[in-house]
Order: C-alpha cells, then structure tokens, then sequence
C-alpha cells in the first residue's frame, strides 16, 4: 500500500514559538512531510538548537528567525524571513498562572496582546496572499482551558477565548478561497508549560510536583499525559491537502478528558 501523500512537500510554513514544546513538535512534523519550515522563538539559543535538530531529522537546511511574535516589531521581522506563507501556526506560551486578584490592567492588556492580538496581526498579514492563491492553512495552538477553564489560569482562560470567538467568523469568511482557520487545543502534554503549571498547582497545595503529576496522569482516561509528537502529527495532517473540509473548528487534543459531548 502506497503511503499517504499530505500534499504539502514544498509549501512553505511558519511555526511561531518552535524552539521548544508544542510549536517545536509542529515544526518537526511539518518538515517531516517537505514543508520549508521557518521556525521561531525568543530565545536564540534555543532557536539555533532547534533549527539544528529538526534539519538533522529532516535532512535538509531549515531557517530560524528570533524574534518576540507578540510585538509589532518581532512580527515584521518574522514575516519578512520569506516571501508569501502557505501555512501559519499560530502559537505563543500562555501568561502565568497566579490569582485574579492580583492582575492589574497592564497584566491583563499584555496576555490579551500576546494570546489574542498578535495571532490575529499575523493572520491578517498572510492571510491576502493565501486567498489569492486559493489555498492556504492557519492554525491557531490555543488550549483545552477555552472548553474547560483551568483553576489559575485566568489570563490564558480569558484571552484564547476571545480569540476562539473571532476565528469562528473568519474562518466562514475566507473557506470558499481554500483557506482553511482551525484551533488546536491541548490537553495536558509533557512541556516545559506543563511543568510550570504543575508547579503551580504543587505550591498552592503544599505539596511535590510529582504528586500533582501522577494525578493529572491518572485522571485521564488514557492514563497518561499526552506526547509532543502526538500534537505535531496532528497538526501535519489539518495542514494537509486532505483536511480541506475542516474549517472554524477546535480541536480538542485531551486523551478524553473533558467529559462533555459537545
């Protein structure tokens, strides 16, 4: 049996916030099936490394740009690496957990701009050249909390959903130009996020994080917490030619968590 061709070898991509974590599991997958790959982070260390370790499995040069995606500047630098994108992911870290309580106004005008405003810059910078072209996928890494809020995180919990309500209407807008505006939401996966989420949950309980860890673990119904590699194969298929009729919607990447229906 022939394998599945994705239909994406040669297109060209940018993956915001690939250097590490779910963004960099994305990346990976998507170089993987012959996209060109610009990856993205602040950190350039980090970058560099990342750049490094994705090309070795792909086995061709990819390209890195550093830049902060959640201010004007970093993301005119970002988009000035290439020419027209064919596929944009849409991915920043989530503001810190904390008490509502002690988030001013600035605290929550910097989480709205970053998990909100600056996917939404991005998308409106590409998005023209994609529907000119009649072809084109954005996805947005957003997080389960937008179906379930999570305890502590507010921040995150207010400013994907908004974003969620606006990629509801945009994506109806652009799909008769083969432009498909998908959500991806995850659940619990093995990231550096993960980690300071549990510590969170660890220091307001009194307790190891480890604790916190085996409960999170044992509370899904899988039994376990979600892999990196998971969500990046995911990605590389709604990026697909053979995801064209999946459009506005938010996928929820959970191991079944969640226990509605809807």
């Amino acid at each position: 049996m022939a394998a599945l061709d994705l239909g994406i070898e040669g297109r060209t991509a940018l993956v915001c916030g690939s250097s590490k974590g779910l963004g960099k599991a994305c990346a990976s997958a998507l170089a993987l099936a012959g996209v060109h790959v610009i990856l993205n982070g602040r950190d350039e260390t980090a970058l560099r490394l990342a750049v490094e370790e994705i090309s070795d499995i792909a086995g061709r040069k990819l390209s890195g740009v550093a830049a902060d995606i959640t201010t004007e500047a970093g993301r005119m630098k970002a988009l000035q690496a290439h020419g027209a994108l064919d596929i944009l992911i849409n991915n920043a870290g989530g503001p810190p957990p904390g008490n509502f309580e002690d988030w001013d106004e600035a605290i929550w005008l910097a989480a709205v701009t970053a998990n909100m405003v600056a996917p939404i810059q991005l998308i409106r910078s590409t998005i023209g050249p994609m529907r000119r072209q009649g072809w084109g996928r954005i996805i947005n890494i957003t997080s389960a909390a937008v179906k379930a809020p999570l305890p502590l995180l507010g921040l995150s919990n207010g400013a994907r959903s908004g974003l969620t309500g606006f990629i509801a209407g945009l994506a109806r807008e652009v799909a008769a130009d083969g432009v498909t505006v998908n959500n991806m939401l995850p659940g619990h996966f093995a990231t550096g996020r993960l980690e300071t989420y549990v510590s969170s949950l660890a220091a307001s309980r009194n307790i190891p994080a480890s604790t916190i860890l085996a409960e999170l673990s044992a509370a899904n119904p899988t039994g376990r917490i979600g892999k990196p590699a998971e969500f990046g194969a995911t990605c590389v298929f709604l990026c697909s030619i053979h995801a064209g009729f999946i459009n506005g919607q938010n996928l929820l990447l959970d191991g079944g968590a969640y226990p509605g229906v809807l």
